[in-house]
């Protein structure tokens, strides 16, 4: 018997009786003539429910694997409160492809999903422990307990079907996990994951700067094609518990200089973020970043297209730092955002960068241009606003982030010339 069945001595919610005998929903064939036994109808039902409807007719179907063995066996969708009778445990059981209406009492011998009845009691526990109650479950629940349980468990189905959203979306080897164990928000909307930069701008095919390209005859396999084969390491995305929103965390150790994400997004103009700029200015959040490498003309828009780099949160002490990255494009005002570890960083560890980045001390020059532009800014620009108070927690914190401009902007930097897996990274080839 699979994960999440239980044995339910009658269909969810139906008592005896109640379904004739007639499979509702199957497809059919009929004709006058000719032979149909080799014709199919496409059937606008799931697979699941067509395993239901079998068992509700109580019907044996070898094709869809229902026998008589389990043919009262019916999927839990998840646990909705819990009751002790005569040191008897029962669950309300919301059962799949039924309504809340047809939920059911069931004894604990009736329940095999061994993981939801793990994950449930976990959640008890420590929604008890939060109201500072005992740990212990009641006899009953309250009914403002069993509710938090109910949209608990609704909120993991949902954070469950965006981490499938977002691997069947992601191009790159590392797998991405999802995680809220602070509150019940749940994916966050009008968010679409990405791979690569999305937006009219059309690159010009040009000479590498740094990773080799389309006109290297060098292999996949070359040492100096590390950004273009993406993120290669498992991460998480996380609800944050100090009120930082969601955050990222490696599940693997990193090691110092190895690249990690890059920074994906809409590519826009200057124009186009000074007016965006204005209205995440006012909800208190931006994802704009400044392609500002030698001059201020484009911008990335991570708010609503990006990649996990969009969850990545700011730290006054990060164990990222970002590059400038040329692959198949020669036009030095579109670089490609990529983060690399600053330090060996731990299974576990919440990746993080500096929003206000650090300036190059190597090249003062182009630094100085660029520093003074974010300071001083242009006639009409949106880069000077209130201080936002930083929330990083290091022995370092600035107290503040992002105090004389919203936007993240790239000042040219030197890459390490001993990154991992580069030979070439930070010298022109």
């Amino acid at each position: 018997m699979g994960e999440g069945f239980a044995v339910a001595k009658t269909p969810p919610g139906r008592g005896e009786g109640g379904f004739s005998n007639r499979r509702a929903g199957l497809p059919r064939v009929q004709g006058k003539r000719g032979d149909f036994s080799s014709c199919s109808v496409c059937c606008k039902s799931s697979w699941n429910q067509l395993q239901d409807l079998c068992r509700l007719a109580k019907l044996s179907c070898p094709a869809l694997g229902i026998s008589k063995r389990n043919l009262y066996d019916f999927e839990v969708e998840y646990l909705c409160d819990y009751k002790k009778i005569r040191e008897q445990e029962y669950y309300l059981v919301k059962w799949r492809g039924y309504p809340d209406s047809e939920s059911t009492w069931e004894p604990r011998q009736n329940l095999k999903c061994v993981r939801i009845l793990k994950q449930f009691h976990k959640d008890l526990e420590r929604e008890l422990l939060r109201r500072h109650q005992r740990s212990k479950p009641p006899r009953h629940l309250d009914p403002s307990l069993a509710n938090y349980l109910v949209q608990k468990a609704k909120q993991r189905r949902a954070l469950r079907r965006w981490e499938q959203e977002l691997n069947a979306k992601r191009s790159h080897l590392g797998r991405i996990t999802v995680e809220n164990e602070v509150d019940l928000d749940g994916p966050p909307r009008a968010f679409v994951y990405i791979n690569e930069y999305r937006g009219q701008v059309r690159l010009r095919a040009g000479l590498p700067i740094y990773e080799c390209n389309s006109r290297c005859r060098c292999g996949y396999d070359c040492p100096n094609r590390v950004v273009q084969k993406g993120i290669r390491y498992d991460l998480c995305i996380f609800r944050t518990d100090d009120g930082r929103g969601w955050g990222v965390r490696t599940l693997e150790k990193i090691r110092k200089n190895s690249f990690v994400m890059e920074y994906v997004g809409e590519i826009i103009t200057s124009e186009e973020a000074e007016r965006r700029g204005q209205i995440y200015d006012r909800q208190g959040a931006t994802y704009l970043f400044d392609l500002d490498y030698v001059e201020d003309v484009y911008t990335v828009d991570a708010a609503y297209y990006g990649n996990i780099s969009h969850f990545v949160n700011h730290s006054c002490d990060p164990n990222l730092q970002v590059y400038n990255v040329f692959i198949d494009n020669l036009d030095e005002r579109l670089p490609r955002i990529a983060f690399f570890a600053t330090r060996t960083i731990r299974a576990g560890e919440e990746l993080t960068f500096d929003y206000n980045m650090q300036v190059d001390p190597v090249d003062m020059e182009s630094t100085r241009m660029d520093s003074n532009f974010g300071l001083a800014g242009l006639p009409g620009s949106p880069k000077k606003r209130v201080r936002i108070e930083c929330k990083c927690g290091t022995e370092s914190c600035r107290k503040y982030l992002m105090s004389e401009f919203w936007q993240r902007s790239l000042i040219p930097y030197t890459a390490p010339q001993r990154a991992q897996g580069f030979q070439t990274l930070g010298q022109r080839l």
